[in-house]
């Protein structure tokens, strides 16, 4: 991650003259290492250091905001899309279904309406008129939300400097070692607080651009309005039927990395890491004199 420092002259023993420029915090320490500069000169720069950590935000305050909206709309959608379900719990493949046509699954929950069978000789209060509505309403919030989200990190350079991997970080033995310290639960390093590790790169970068923007495509693709406007986005998908299985299976998806993305916060330090997710700062700073 890459953070505009400012700059600082400092001159060697040997006369020569090294700017600090601030890219990151590493350049610093590098240069304290390799250069041969009075003790009390090396002191100014590890102070200088601690005090940009110190400074320096951990995530942008649109980064922050647009992250706290979307988990808001995100819940909101989880809810309502469960009160939905349960009101009618069979799956279907194509344009049409029906309680008398054949289902592809049906999960095995009573619903909230009496004229679907199910098989429970009861029925669940039904939810789905208010469900529905605070559904729409929570939908658009995200889709709003992520077109801001996504143009401050193509114009600002968000993804380039925090998400996109670097070609050498592909490598399968790099590959291989995120995903082992993973499954290890191995908890982050302090260094790892101020950048993404390479899981977390690549995992972010599929929920921004492909499960995000295809749970937006399958739900509205399930609209008539839609499918009438733009009848080769319900097609492509094999129908509003098929845009109905694939929005629930890509939600799924969503919970799980919601779950894991918790889980891994826990492990990290509950406190500190979404303390930086509010404010932008991190708890504690890092010293590196």
């Amino acid at each position: 991650m890459y953070h505009d420092r400012g700059s600082e002259d400092f001159q060697g023993s040997s006369g020569h003259v090294f700017a600090i420029s601030g890219q990151t915090a590493e350049w610093h320490s590098n240069i304290i290492m390799h250069c041969q500069l009075p003790v009390q000169k090396r002191r100014a720069m590890g102070t200088l250091t601690q005090t940009t950590d110190a400074v320096r935000p951990r995530h942008p305050a649109l980064v922050r905001v647009t992250h706290w909206l979307t988990t808001l709309s995100f819940l909101a959608l989880l809810v309502t899309g469960v009160e939905i379900l349960i009101s009618h719990p069979r799956f279907y493949w194509g344009e049409t279904g029906n309680v008398n046509t054949p289902t592809l699954f049906k999960i095995p929950i009573p619903s909230s309406r009496g004229t679907v069978p199910t098989g429970y000789g009861y029925v669940l209060p039904d939810q789905n008129g208010w469900s529905r509505y605070l559904h729409f309403e929570a939908a658009w919030v995200a889709v709003l939300t992520g077109l801001l989200y996504v143009g401050f990190g193509f114009f600002q350079g968000h993804f380039r400097r925090n998400l996109l991997p670097a070609p050498s970080d592909l490598s399968p033995k790099q590959l291989a070692n995120g995903i082992g310290r993973r499954l290890r639960f191995t908890r982050p390093t302090e260094e790892e607080a101020w950048s993404y590790n390479l899981i977390q790169r690549l995992t972010y970068l599929l929920v921004i651009f492909v499960l995000f923007p295809l749970v937006i495509w399958t739900g509205l693709a399930m609209s008539p309005a839609i499918a009438s406007v733009f009848p080769a986005a319900v097609t492509i998908l094999g129908g509003r039927q098929s845009a109905r299985t694939l929005h629930l299976f890509v939600s799924i998806f969503l919970v799980l990395f919601l779950l894991v993305h918790v889980f891994m916060v826990c492990l990290a330090g509950f406190r500190n890491r979404v303390g930086a997710m509010i404010t932008g700062r991190l708890g504690q700073s890092r010293e590196r004199a």
